[in-house]
């Protein structure tokens, strides 16, 4: 897939080149061809995206640029790094670790639990709703998919659930973690859009309860039709309203975090600095906070950093030398000036996410794509806020499709009982019909994801 996005890229550059006047058949066909063969190669060898992406914009420029792009090297590192934004990153990443390694996010689960036990289809609410909470504190769906499955899927190994349910809902739930603010997809977006990471959250808010809501009336009508199978023990009033008290920790850390965005006393990442410190403290007064706890968080934080960081060099590289070559100002005209309405065209894109997101990786998807899809987005007069909300929906989406879906795999990996990867596959199903649902509830209903950021602003 992507050997055929970077021969579309060529061919588009190669197109613009000749509509700007420059002859196409000055570029010599044999090294067009050799290009590719060369990044196909790297490919399928396993090279990681961020070489990839890096390989794909030096090659670009040194084939098709005739201006001196190697000096924007340096400049385009630099910017990219020191980026002030961006380092709400890994201090979201590094919240999350903690919350992990702490116990936080166990007696969340079982908290939440005992509330929804009594619903059509039982605990199974509990994968969809502790992830969405957990979500809210975490910004990660691969850390909100490992943290839930980590807990709930040794507790399922005792009950008569259909497996498939439990993968199926745990994944859905999972992939809400990059939807909730602080999700990491939508700081990425933000900064490569120029859009408001606080607003971004306040848009993604409406729409992630929606899904979350769909995902839960999937799990009340499989628990309608199986009544029999599903026996959950009511649990007192009193004793649920004790277990309130370890809901304290995800609450104050919500309000800390976001609180402290909208009514305007830190930024997001000043937010995600506060985020950690609360962390920390909810770790420490659960006697897990220890200098061996807090090295684990470090290196795993400086791994996932360091990925992302790599990915960003790269892909602002390619953005550079794409931009330089006028591929994004090109392919906007071609588009506003075909024959159809902006919903089709819309459509059309959604469709190309999906497509695409089956293949490739999520957050190198939107880093590759936006440069080039956002300026057509603006000239058929959509909403940036609401195009993040989509693309960040559709990314989710495709977390949980197979065969490329992360969070698959991860779950997976997570089975106390080994079985086969088609139990996931089988399970989520329904749940990816629901992401897809709610893709197109936003297409009709636009207001849902622009309401809130109107009426706050």
């Amino acid at each position: 897939m992507i050997v055929v996005i970077f021969l579309l890229v060529m061919l588009g550059v190669m197109g613009g080149l000749a509509l700007t006047g420059h002859a196409a058949t000055d570029l010599p066909l044999p090294a067009i061809f050799s290009l590719i063969g060369i990044f196909a190669f790297l490919f399928t060898a396993g090279v990681y995206i961020a070489a990839t992406l890096a390989i794909l914009g030096l090659l670009a420029g040194f084939v098709f640029s005739t201006r001196p792009f190697w000096l924007a090297i340096g400049p385009t590192a630099w910017n990219t790094s020191s980026n002030y934004v961006l380092i709400a990153v890994p201090l979201f990443l590094l919240m999350g670790e903690i919350l992990l390694r702490s116990g936080v996010s166990e007696r969340l689960y079982k908290t939440l639990g005992m509330w929804v036990t009594r619903l059509p289809g039982g605990l199974l609410h509990a994968n969809i709703v502790s992830s969405g909470v957990f979500a809210t504190v975490c910004g990660s769906s691969i850390a909100t998919a490992a943290t839930m499955g980590s807990v709930a899927l040794p507790y399922f190994e005792r009950t008569k659930y259909d497996k498939k349910m439990v993968l199926g809902s745990l994944a859905a739930g999972g992939a809400l973690g990059n939807l909730f603010p602080p999700g990491i997809t939508l700081i990425i977006y933000g900064l490569l859009t120029e859009t408001s990471v606080g607003k971004l959250y306040l848009a993604s808010l409406l729409p992630g309860i929606m899904v979350m809501l769909l995902c839960m009336a999937v799990v009340v009508a499989y628990g309608l039709r199986n009544k029999r199978l599903i026996i959950e023990k009511g649990v007192p009033l009193r004793e649920r309203l004790m277990a309130l008290v370890h809901l304290l920790p995800a609450v104050v850390l919500i309000a800390l975090v976001l609180g402290s965005i909208y009514g305007g006393l830190a930024t997001p990442t000043e937010a995600a600095a506060l985020g950690v410190v609360g962390a920390a403290v909810f770790a420490a007064l659960n006697r897990t906070l220890s200098l061996k706890m807090l090295h684990a968080c470090a290196v795993s934080t400086a791994r996932k950093t360091a990925m992302i960081g790599l990915i960003l060099l790269g892909a602002f590289l390619l953005s550079y030398i794409l931009t330089s070559l006028r591929l994004p100002q090109i392919m906007t005209a071609f588009v506003a000036g075909l024959p159809l309405p902006a919903w089709a065209v819309m459509s059309m894109i959604i469709l190309f996410y999906f497509a695409l997101g089956t293949f490739m990786e999520g957050f190198a998807m939107v880093i590759t794509t936006i440069p080039v899809v956002f300026p057509i987005v603006k000239t058929l007069g959509y909403d940036p806020l609401w195009f993040g909300v989509i693309v960040t929906l559709l990314i989710e989406a495709t977390l949980i499709t197979p065969p490329e879906g992360t969070i698959l795999y991860i779950l997976q990996g997570l089975r106390p009982t080994p079985g086969p990867i088609s139990d996931v596959f089988a399970g989520v199903t329904k749940f990816v019909v629901m992401y897809l649902l709610a893709v197109a509830v936003l297409m009709v209903f636009p207001q849902i994801a622009l309401w809130l950021p109107n009426v706050l602003n």
